[in-house]
């Protein structure tokens, strides 16, 4: 089966903590730390993670690391 690759979808809070298996404190320690995906604002009070990224994190978490950003402004 071919076609275009699939849309990332956003994942909510919950979903996140029960695939990754963390609490919630500890996901956003390892956010800081460089080692968990970002959150991504969505609207005014929405975040979700991309489905990706917690994938990437999910086959390694030991390796993983969130790409440098530059912060220019």
């Amino acid at each position: 089966m071919s076609g275009a690759p699939r849309a990332d979808r956003f994942l909510r809070l919950p979903e996140v903590l029960k695939r990754s298996g963390l609490t919630r404190s500890t996901l956003y320690r390892k956010i800081e730390e460089g080692t968990f995906p970002r959150q991504v604002t969505l609207g005014l009070r929405c975040i979700g993670w991309r489905e990706s990224e917690l994938n990437r994190w999910v086959e390694s978490p030991s390796s993983y690391r969130q790409p440098e950003m530059s912060d220019t402004g």
